[in-house]
């Protein structure tokens, strides 16, 4: 069965963990990602996808964020990798339910017990903004998801399916279906392999994905992403 047929079927976070591919291919993943919409897209509030490699002492963050309040970070450290989703038509909503949905928070190992309370990830009264959370020890065989009883005849009652999509289809060809449809413009599959490969980016490779940018104006979304270094 094909990776495309099989997420068709998936419904919740539990069914994410099983495809999520290992921490240091997810975290290449995010940079690839946000250095090519640093490429597309210059203005970043426009971006979907970001990296900021000092976000805090010792951790590194991923995200997404589409403009309509669906969102997700992933925390990176020493400690593993914390994942937040936030979809904001879901059932699962803490807004409609006097908090997180039961279950989704109440196993975070103490390692990421401080990503759940993390400022940047919780609403003005404290409370986390999250429909979905996944996370990951160094050393741990697989992701984890809390034990959850969710919503009766829904699909996709946590918003994984549709905010983790790229994340659980790691290719070039994921991205530029993302791309052509988000820009409306088409996009060079070469390119994207290019970046995907986290090769030294050329002024071709940029020229190819956005004609009006030089490699030296991305100087530090490169630095934010820990992108390796420019080709001569």
């Amino acid at each position: 069965m094909s990776l495309a047929s099989d997420w068709m079927r998936l419904m919740t976070a539990h069914d994410v963990a099983r495809l999520l591919p290992d921490i240091p291919v997810l975290r290449d993943l995010c940079r690839s990602m946000a250095v090519l919409e640093a490429i597309m897209s210059p203005e970043w509030s426009s971006r979907y996808h970001s990296f900021d490699a000092g976000w805090s002492a010792g951790e590194e963050m991923a995200s997404m964020r589409n403009g309509s309040g669906d969102e997700y970070s992933i925390v990176f450290s020493a400690a593993g990798a914390y994942i937040r989703g936030f979809a904001h038509e879901s059932a699962m909503s803490p807004y409609g339910n006097d908090g997180p949905w039961p279950g989704v928070l109440d196993s975070v190992p103490k390692a990421f017990r401080h990503c759940v309370e993390e400022p940047a990830f919780c609403d003005e009264d404290g409370i986390p903004v999250v429909t979905a959370c996944l996370w990951r020890e160094v050393g741990d065989g697989r992701w984890r998801v809390g034990e959850i009883d969710y919503p009766d005849g829904m699909n996709d009652p946590d918003g994984a399916l549709y905010l983790f999509a790229r994340l659980v289809d790691p290719s070039p060809e994921a991205f530029q279906r993302f791309a052509e449809d988000y820009y409306e413009v088409p996009v060079n599959l070469d390119a994207l392999r290019h970046v995907y490969a986290l090769r030294p980016l050329t002024q071709a490779v940029v020229t190819a994905l956005n004609a009006d940018l030089a490699v030296k104006d991305l100087a530090d979304d490169l630095a934010a992403a820990r992108y390796p270094s420019v080709a001569s």
